[in-house]
């Protein structure tokens, strides 16, 4: 080998990166310790950029195209090496090729319950899943606050260092947005978009990333919200909670009681009275209120010595729906005549004493 020719192999003639493998998102160029030469070829393909570094700071960054590096296209390079007049022998510097193309079909999901505030249902933990699109659009962020000292970073590397980021950021697009459960969980696609620009914002200005599809596939909560939700649902099935009750007790009995054949007996029995009450509390109208000739008589000092449910309601200074359930529990002792509920002064006052 001549003198010349060992003397152009310390130089680095030609800069560029063939990305054959689809999945890389950054690549360091390797030097072999080697120095780039003033007039050097820097080849950057479409999807791609060329990020420079030097001594941790970061360069000039090239587009896609065919550029020849000299002093006048490399200005922030120029300025951090202090060169006063330009440069004119050879160099060394990191040269990162960055992939600015859309990663598509990656999936996320929370490995433990993420917190959410909702207005239904409180505090509550949910587990979510889906899958996103994102690209690299602030190369320098991403070199320094995703990559690191990686030579080559893969889609792979990305998602073991970003999973425990990105579930921070939904966490917190999701308590930004105050996007309801039941909303979250009947309109994913619309969610999504929704929530894509707070995710965006948060992404671009910590990781220089930016996501042009976010989808939510499933949501699940725990088991025991889960269970209220459905109580609730049944609740509202069946109605008020006077039958809502008369239901449990009808699940109770088709699991079975313990108490030997009669007692199943007598459950049956009771479940069949219970379910002709409430076939006949769905068929029939609510009961009217009675006219104004058949509200009870007012005694002397207007204190009437019969009251309806509402006027003891109003005497005492609670609710109706109170009334009738301490009617209902025998805790208030009252007479019903039809479908229609009669207390005595007596009773009332004896209640109130109790």
């Amino acid at each position: 080998m001549s003198l010349f020719s060992f003397i152009k192999g310390q130089f680095i003639d030609v800069i560029e990166f063939l990305d054959d493998s689809r999945d890389t998102l950054s690549w360091r160029f390797p030097d072999d310790d080697k120095e780039i030469k003033n007039g050097a070829q820097l080849i950057v393909r479409e999807s791609q950029v060329a990020q420079f570094v030097y001594l941790g700071e970061y360069g000039d960054c090239f587009g896609p195209g065919k550029h020849e590096l000299q002093t006048d296209n490399i200005p922030i390079l120029t300025s951090l090496k202090s060169w006063k007049y330009g440069f004119n022998s050879p160099f060394k510097a990191d040269v990162y090729f960055v992939t600015t193309r859309v990663f598509a079909g990656n999936k996320w999901g929370t490995a433990s319950p993420v917190p959410m505030r909702d207005a239904d249902y409180g505090n509550v933990q949910l587990r979510a899943y889906g899958i996103y699109d994102f690209r690299v659009v602030d190369p320098p962020k991403f070199l320094k606050e995703v990559v690191g000292t990686y030579h080559q970073f893969r889609l792979e590397d990305f998602t073991d260092v970003m999973r425990s980021r990105m579930v921070s950021v939904f966490s917190g697009a999701l308590q930004k947005a105050g996007v309801p459960f039941f909303d979250l969980a009947t309109r994913f696609g619309d969610i999504g978009d929704a929530l894509l620009p707070v995710l965006n914002a948060a992404l671009k200005e910590k990781y220089g990333l930016e996501m042009t599809s976010f989808v939510i596939e499933s949501v699940q909560l725990p088991e025991e919200v889960q269970a209220a939700i459905n109580r609730g649902g049944a609740i509202k099935a069946v109605g008020d909670m006077n039958n809502y009750l008369k239901y449990q007790m009808g699940q109770g009995m088709e699991k079975g009681g313990s108490g030997g054949l009669g007692a199943a007996g007598a459950e049956m029995a009771m479940g069949m009275s219970i379910g002709q009450q409430i076939v006949q509390g769905m068929q029939q109208p609510p009961p009217q209120p009675p006219p104004p000739s058949a509200q009870p008589p007012p005694a002397v000092g207007g204190v009437p010595d019969l009251l309806s449910p509402a006027q003891a309601a109003e005497r005492v200074g609670v609710t109706e729906a109170d009334i009738m359930a301490s009617l209902e529990a025998g805790d208030l002792k009252g007479r019903k005549i039809g479908s229609t509920w009669r207390i005595s002064k007596k009773a009332l006052d004896e209640f109130l004493g109790a």
